[in-house]
Parts: C-alpha cells; structure tokens; sequence
C-alpha cells in the first residue's frame, strides 16, 4: 500500500480529533459564557461541528469498503474512527441535555470538568498525530498514559459534583438534569480513554 494512501487513514482520524477538540473548546466557550436565549443557535453550531466529524468518518467507511490492503487491521480502523467520533457526539450530547432540560444557570463544578474533557481531547490530539509512527514513537505510551489520567480525574470531579448536588440541591428538577448533564461529561472523558485503549490495542498486535 501507499505511503498516500496510508496517509488517508491517519490524517482522517487526526481531522476527526480536531473537530472533537474544536466542540469542547465550543462547550466551555458558551457554557463559560452562558446565555439560555442563544441555546437554539449554539445547538445548531456544535452540531456542524458534530456532522462534519460524522462526514469525515463517513469518508474513511468508503475508502476502507474499497481498500484491499489497509495500514492496520480493518476492525481496528472501523474502533478507532468510531470512537474518535464519539467524543464530538458526546460534547453535543452535553448541549442537548442542557437545552432539554431548560438549563438557565451552569453550575462550577461542570466547567471544572469541561477542563479536563478539554485537555483529553487535546491528548487525543496529540495522540492521534504520533499514531501514524506507532511502531516507532516514543511519545505514544506517556500520552496514553496522560488520557487515562485525566479522565481518573474527570471520575473524581464526577463523584465529587453528584454527591454534592445531592447534598446541597433540593430543586428535584434541577438534580435530574444535572446529573444527566454530569454524566455526559463524564463520558465524554470516558470517550477519550477509548480512543486510547484502541490505540494501545493496536500497539500491542503489531509489536
């Protein structure tokens, strides 16, 4: 096979990561800033951000269904594109429940999540630009590594936010919406560990 045609595989899922990046930074931008009257618009934006990432998995399916030889095994590049994906699906998944549930104040604590989601999509990131060297880098081990950090601390802020509005809160309506808004969160950390876990699979069969 190609080096060009490799290429097609690796940079596919770097510009996926991108996109997944660019709706976390999204998310905390206007959960940062937090206006309920622009939900619809927001909601319509990071779901752009959310169909471009599903066009460029879209893409790699039709390469990868006319491909005869391709650069890692094709059930490990079908995981990896999907779960790349699925960290933009989450951070849209986060405003969604946020619109469904008629959010109008954005508790602390999810910002402070937000945080991490954001330094595992930007891990994820960098991961994905080292994963075409695999079976040289150096680099993808601490990476892996730094993603399962952080999302063992997005777990800990989780913990820590559920019992605290379970603690403190005593609206019923507010206590069910966040702790479906908390627990996308977390997934979109979870999503990120993913991305890894495929990675360092695929590490280990091809060493």
């Amino acid at each position: 096979m190609s080096k060009k045609q490799d290429a097609f595989y690796y940079d596919n899922f770097i510009a996926c990561a991108e996109l997944a990046g660019q709706a976390a930074h999204f998310l905390k931008e206007k959960l940062t800033d937090f206006d309920p009257a622009q939900m619809e618009e927001n909601m319509e934006a990071i779901h752009r951000i959310e169909h471009a990432a599903d066009e460029k998995k879209h893409q790699l399916t039709d390469v990868l269904a006319k491909a005869f030889i391709t650069p890692i095994e094709r059930e490990d590049i079908v995981s990896l594109s999907f779960n790349i994906d699925e960290l933009a699906d989450k951070a849209e998944e986060v405003f969604i429940r946020i619109y469904m549930n008629n959010v109008q104040t954005i508790r602390p604590d999810a910002l402070d999540m937000l945080d991490i989601v954001i330094r595992c999509t930007e891990e994820v990131c960098t991961l994905m630009r080292e994963f075409a060297d695999f079976r040289r880098s150096r680099k993808l081990n601490e990476s892996i590594i730094r993603i399962n950090s952080l999302e063992e601390q997005a777990d800990k802020i989780y913990l820590a936010s559920m019992r605290a509005l379970h603690t403190q809160c005593d609206d019923l309506r507010e206590v069910l919406a966040w702790r479906e808004i908390y627990t996308y969160l977390e997934k979109c950390a979870d999503a990120c560990e993913h991305v890894a876990d495929v990675v360092e699979e695929v590490v280990m069969k091809n060493s």
